[in-house]
């Protein structure tokens, strides 16, 4: 069955086949549909919806919810995630799994509604205190805003860890078919970790706070561990790399529009690919390597460089690649013709 639908509302269909059995958010605009239809869809369906009265409360909910081991779901955007940050990282301390959902638009402070990509190094690189790491997916269509939040649940659960879908304010509002998926994710045996006060989970314990230094760097080992064990997980897409002299890079949105412009470079007799991560952290690194090879790399993104920096560290040392950067801010989307133009100007470069 197929359903024409917005990428904020796909959001919600996904999360109700991952089997989330509670929402707690605050609306804010470009993610204000996911709370909208998760508070029409989850209580037809009995489960929990409930508007917080702020971010904050909204994320530490989630903190508890997860603690029972309730599949629990956010969603925000801006500085609604920046509010929840000290939270994601409660999460990731005590080893909870949960879904956060981030629609990005413009900042720094409130900037405006505006899609941009400036949250890339608060997912990534843990925007709260300490050393954690969240999963973080990153899709590009309406069918993947459904697809990858029942996977951030599965990924969640495998590693007991916040896993957060990364869009932004073109993904969340822009309308395609949906395919609505044909079955639900089975639900976790949780009895080992959490606490539902009955005598299976008694001698449970969630916490994140070891009052000796060597426990606490016990702790922190053993997170850094499970964070190198998610390295199997790390996924991507290419598009026309085998041939290609210039890889265009780019996630979210602006993949769709790298690959445009890697369809029109090839028109023009330029062997133009594209290479795409689905997880952002994990990282995939070698398959980047991989295509990487031999070639020019043209970075696409709507930040200031933030996925560029990442592309530089994760490419091999051994070889100069030519690494270039086409960027906007501000809630200025690239056009196909300007990924074109600083494609055909670093294919020059150096003739």
């Amino acid at each position: 069955m197929r359903k024409f639908i917005k990428g904020n509302e796909a959001v919600t269909v996904g999360a109700l086949y991952a089997g989330c059995e509670v929402y707690f958010g605050y609306p804010i605009t470009p993610a204000s549909e996911i709370a909208h239809s998760a508070a029409l869809l989850f209580p037809q369906r009995g489960r929990v919806f409930l508007q917080a009265e702020c971010e904050t409360a909204a994320i530490n909910m989630i903190y508890g919810a997860a603690s029972s081991g309730k599949k629990s779901m956010t969603a925000s955007s801006g500085p609604g995630m920046s509010l929840m940050c000290e939270g994601i990282s409660y999460l990731a301390g005590a080893q909870l799994p949960a879904v956060i959902i981030n629609v990005q638009r413009t900042g720094p402070g409130l900037g405006n509604i505006g899609p941009e990509q400036g949250d890339y190094n608060q997912a990534v690189k843990g925007g709260g205190h300490g050393n954690y790491k969240a999963v973080v997916l990153a899709p590009s269509s309406v069918q993947e805003m459904c697809d990858l939040t029942i996977r951030a649940f599965e990924l969640a659960y495998k590693y007991r860890s916040p896993a957060i879908v990364l869009a932004d304010a073109v993904l969340g509002q822009v309308m395609e078919s949906l395919e609505i998926p044909t079955h639900k994710l089975p639900a976790p045996d949780v009895t080992d970790w959490a606490v539902r006060a009955d005598s299976a989970t008694r001698q449970n314990l969630i916490t994140s706070i070891y009052l000796q230094n060597d426990l606490q760097e016990k702790h922190n080992w053993l997170l850094d561990a499970k964070y190198a064990s998610m390295r199997v997980d790390a996924a991507s897409e290419t598009y026309l790399t085998e041939d290609a002299d210039i890889v265009l890079t780019g996630y979210g949105s602006c993949a769709r529009i790298a690959r445009s412009a890697v369809n029109s470079l090839r028109a023009q007799g330029v062997k133009a690919g594209l290479f795409r991560p689905i997880t952002l952290f994990p990282f995939p690194e070698e398959e980047l390597q991989r295509v990487a090879r031999g070639k020019k790399i043209l970075v696409v993104e709507l930040s200031n460089g933030q996925y560029r920096d990442d592309v530089l560290l994760h490419l091999e040392r051994k070889e100069y690649i030519p690494v270039a950067l086409v960027n906007r801010m501000g809630g200025n989307l690239l056009t196909t013709e300007q990924v074109v133009a600083a494609a055909k100007k670093l294919m020059e470069a150096g003739e």
